[in-house]
């Protein structure tokens, strides 16, 4: 398909322009000095501090060199990461209404905070969830990424259980490049633009690297997306929100009758007997468009089909914009012949944003507002009647979307000394320094009611005399800077004064600072059969710190959206790791090599004190073409400064209650008696923000609290694997690699559901207890309307699974000289355990919930071809398929599912296929004679729409899946 327009062509006419002009005064530059082939450097891997002439561990590691990210196309270190075989579910630009315009890695999918980021093996500063965003590191600066497989919090500490992610930077780079980068989707949205510039230069006794970047993405949009533009994909209009951009009145009824006791109302509408529960009804009216709210008989019965009801989708991002701008600096200089400084700073400022569709306002006692349009408000249509009244009413203020944007910006610095010494025929490598790393973040929220303004505006009014309809009852009691809202009025209606009163600008801010010593050595201990014993010890001292301040309307519960409270604190530890590598054979018949690894990591934490972990590692080589490695491994994840200390928040969250007459547990005996016991009435129906019915949102919010008793995560990881490198076909390696990883004592949130079902339908008294701590009430008609979700280091996670990769590349042909990568990780199990003696636990591989897909299969294929200055690369992208659970509720058409009808030995159970999915890239370059390269690409050639979920959060996509469309880029880079 053509694009829409001419931005993207026009910037390969100009790069190719500039770069021929260029061409006189341009001279090749290597980005780092070849070294001589028979130099062999001890260098130091992710995984172990001890430096190796041998680059392959006893753990499997992933290796993205430059090369790799330069032919990725794609704009940061995060879009890269993504498309990883290994990588899960982690936050990214495309998460809209949750979002906060970061990306995070996610290995194994066990969560973002269990996978540690470092760069040049030192950790980056992380948010008070303890993730990081990788949005904060500009992709120019990186020279490869490893990706370490396995856990190493004997190495690093804590947070290395899924495994570890080093950035490595552009070190020694000596010269001049200029890269610039633009794309955008088939359907002419979604421009990205990247410009960045690295300068370099070396002395005998010094190096410095500079470099500058500036990255800007804009929108897409969710209505310009046929999977996005409704909140459901395939239900149309009946998926429309039920308050709507007209004004709406809500009346409960009994037999046609206007009712003010919800209670009976709810009694009548849950009973068991049809022809009791058809007695309740609830008239939604609806003014007419540009009529006169005031006139009842300007009012028509709800009817989505006909019109009404509002799209919401299409007012949401699908693809967040944001805008970043990254300064680097890094330098050494060589006080000595074997002592130099070392330093690297970076500033990065992120500016990103998301958008809703504009406020859903819903008052009243049945709309679960405290109070409604005033019987005295002069837009009450009942007002000076003999039924005049409080009105329940609604109204979506479609004249202000809610709009949220971030500020980020993020300092980094480190300095410290490194060096050398030799004692006898011994070498030994040493370092010290200081990191600082800080992330200042102000937000600003538009489009959220001020509660107390909406209060005073829906209260009594009047028409005064000068034609001004004013707050208060008459003229003697005139509420001054009141403006009066008209709910019951058509879009467009409500503007000026009056938008302004009722709306303001929150503004939030948070911190985080992370400050550390370090302190390390390595080098040769003795001399064993296989070689030279090694070891490697540190220290590091490390104090995390942070705060979250939110508005001061937010914090009150003054604000329409969900209140919290501020979080502050911090806490300290000291680590001391000590590792060895012992070479026991080398160069005997069935053991070209057989080498022992060994680490202890003891940490001393301020606030829950002592852990210790360790590990064990072999590498073995019966024969100079296979290499077998294992590894076994402690890990340990410390709570957050959010888990800790975060303040409580309000939040809405889906569940179903099982002692709904609704629920598929109502027909059990034993559930009626403990729902009973609890004093819930057996008429009872879930009540939810859209109405009645279970497995539903909560009609009132709950609350999310920290916990500061918590302890650390504990984690057992093994691996187990081979790598073959057969004599018979030179350049070509297989890796297959086993692996399995425990996690005990997880920090989790029990889900609502799970509780309810662990309590009422299981019995479970200990989650009965959880329920009562959390201090759950209900309300008159048996809902839940107040309780407090802590969390617990409760859970259980087993994943066990394996990697293959497989390289081949060729020497040069006639043909050209071909490349082709393969790299795979096969899931055979995920298990969660929501307590220890939860035995059976949740099996979830093949499975789809809201935000977690859980793949089976990951694979990614790669094949590149090069012949003098031409080049062509082509990516596959492959993600198996999964199930998921249908919704239950009413008002979903279960025809949408694939298996609609499907019954288990709990009863009826319909379910979703998202069936298996294959991206497809391809990349053309061509090396310019005046030492450029220009490369143009599509991602996802063959337009591959994402498999529609009927779970996922919006979009009725998961967001680990791509953007739909053709995604078409240019990029020009010069080198000087």
């Amino acid at each position: 398909m053509p694009l829409k327009t001419t931005k993207l062509r026009d910037a390969i006419s100009f790069a190719l322009v500039v770069g021929a002009t260029a061409a006189g005064s341009a001279f090749a530059q290597d980005a780092a000095p070849a070294q001589e082939a028979t130099t062999l450097d001890r260098i130091e891997v992710t995984g172990s501090r001890i430096r190796q002439v041998d680059a392959e561990t006893s753990q499997p590691i992933l290796v993205i060199d430059r090369a790799d990210i330069e032919q990725s196309g794609r704009t940061s270190v995060a879009d890269l990461l993504q498309n990883i075989a290994v990588n899960g579910a982690p936050i990214n630009t495309q998460v809209n209404n949750g979002g906060d315009g970061s990306s995070g890695v996610d290995l194994r999918n066990l969560g973002s905070a269990r996978t540690l980021v470092l760069v040049n093996g030192r950790r980056w500063v992380t948010a008070l969830d303890g993730t990081v965003d990788l949005n904060t590191i500009p992709s120019a600066m990186i020279e490869r990424i490893e990706v370490l497989k396995d856990g190493a919090s004997s190495i690093y500490g804590s947070d290395a259980i899924a495994g570890v992610v080093n950035l490595i930077t552009r070190q020694n780079f000596e010269g001049a490049e200029a890269h610039a980068y633009i794309g955008q989707f088939d359907q002419g949205d979604g421009l990205r633009q990247s410009y960045d510039f690295i300068l370099g230069a070396n002395s005998d006794r010094s190096n410095i690297v500079f470099g500058i970047s500036h990255t800007q993405e804009d929108a897409v949009s969710a209505g310009d997306r046929n999977i996005s533009r409704d909140p459901t994909f395939g239900m149309g209009r009946s998926a429309y929100s039920s308050i709507d951009d007209h004004g709406q009145i809500w009346q409960p009824t009994i037999d046609g009758v206007y009712t003010e006791d919800l209670a009976l109302w709810g009694e009548i509408s849950g009973s068991d007997d049809p022809a009791t529960s058809a007695r309740a009804g609830l008239d939604q009216l609806v003014v007419n468009d540009g009529a006169d709210g005031r006139d009842l008989a300007n009012y028509h019965a709800l009817d989505k089909a006909n019109g009404d009801g509002y799209n919401f989708a299409k007012d949401n991002y699908l693809r967040t914009p944001q805008e970043r701008t990254s300064l680097y600096v890094q330098g050494r200089f060589d006080l000595t012949d074997n002592i130099s400084f070392r330093t690297d700073g970076l500033y990065n400022e992120r500016l990103s944003s998301q958008q809703l569709a504009g406020f859903p306002i819903g008052e009243g006692p049945y709309m679960s507002g405290g109070q409604g349009l005033s019987g005295l408000s002069y837009y009450n249509p009942t007002k000076g009647t003999a039924g005049q009244r409080e009105l329940n009413y609604s109204r979506r203020l479609v004249e202000q979307p809610r709009v949220y944007e971030q500020d980020v910006k993020t300092w980094h610095f480190y300095g410290g000394f490194e060096g050398f010494f030799d004692i006898g025929d011994r070498g030994f490598n040493w370092d010290m320094g200081y990191a600082f790393n800080r992330t200042d973040q102000n937000d600003m929220q538009m489009g959220d009611l001020n509660m107390s303004a909406l209060r005073s505006a829906t209260g009594p009014s009047f028409l005064d005399t000068d034609g001004v309809v004013k707050c208060g009852v008459d003229a003697d009691s005139i509420i001054e800077g009141c403006v009066p809202f008209n709910p019951l009025s058509s879009p467009g209606d409500v503007q000026g004064d009056a938008l302004s009163y009722l709306l303001f600008n929150a503004k939030d801010k948070f911190q985080n600072t992370s400050k550390s010593y370090t302190a390390n050595i390595s080098g040769d201990l003795f001399q064993m059969q296989g070689g030279m014993a090694g070891f490697a010890a540190g220290f590091e001292h490390r104090k995390e710190s942070g705060y979250d301040i939110p508005d001061a309307f937010v914090s009150a519960g003054l604000s329409s959206g969900n209140a919290r409270q501020p979080t502050s604190g911090g806490y300290d530890l000291n680590d001391f790791y000590v590792e060895a590598l012992l070479p026991v054979l080398a160069d005997v018949p069935g053991a070209q090599l057989l080498e022992f690894s060994v680490a202890s990591r003891y940490s001393d934490y301020s606030n829950f004190g002592e852990t210790l972990n360790s590990k064990f590692g072999f590498k073995w080589k019966p024969i100079d073409s296979l290499l077998v490695r294992g590894n076994w491994a402690e890990g340990f994840r410390a709570p957050t400064i959010s888990n800790l200390f975060g303040g409580s928040g309000q939040t809405y969250v889906s569940y179903g209650d099982p002692c709904s007459s609704d629920s598929p547990y109502a027909g059990r005996a034993e559930v009626r008696e403990r729902c009973a016991a609890a004093g819930i009435s057996p008429g009872f129906v879930q009540r939810t923000n859209q109405g009645f019915g279970y497995d539903g949102q909560t009609a009132y919010p709950l609350n999310n609290v920290s916990n500061p008793d918590l302890g650390p995560e504990s984690a057992t990881n093994k691996t187990l694997g081979f790598v073959y490198s057969p004599e018979f076909l030179s350049g070509f390696d297989i890796s297959v690699d086993w692996w399995q990883i425990s996690i005990e004592n997880a920090i989790t949130r029990p889900a609502l559901t799970d509780m309810l079902n662990q309590c009422f339908v299981d019995g479970n008294e200990a989650f009965c207890g959880f329920l009562a701590d959390g201090n759950l009430t209900r309300d008159a008609l048996g809902t839940i309307n107040n309780l407090d979700l802590g969390l617990q280091n409760l859970a259980q996670i087993d994943v066990e699974g394996y990697d293959i990769s497989a390289r081949y590349r060729t020497s040069e042909t006639s043909y050209g000289r071909f490349a082709f990568t393969w790299d795979s990780s096969y899931l055979s199990d995920y298990t969660e355990r929501s307590t220890p003696s939860d035995v059976d636990g949740t099996y979830r591989v093949g499975t789809y919930t809201q935000g977690f897909p859980v793949w089976r299969l990951r694979s990614n294929l790669r094949a590149d071809w090069s012949m003098g200055d031409f080049g062509l690369a082509w990516t596959t992208r492959y993600f198996s398929s999964l199930e998921e659970a249908c919704p239950t509720s009413s008002s979903f058409n279960q025809e949408l599912c694939s298996d609609p009808d499907r019954r288990i030995e709990a009863g009826y159970a319909p379910r979703n296929h998202l069936g298996a999915t294959t991206y497809h890239d391809i990349q053309a370059r061509y090396n310019t004679p005046w030492n450029a390269t220009v490369s143009v690409g599509v991602n996802n050639v063959f337009d591959k729409v994402p498999p529609v979920s009927y779970q996922a959060f919006a979009n009725s996509f998961d967001v680990q899946y791509d953007t739909p469309g053709q995604f078409y880029y240019m990029e020009y880079r010069q080198r000087f």
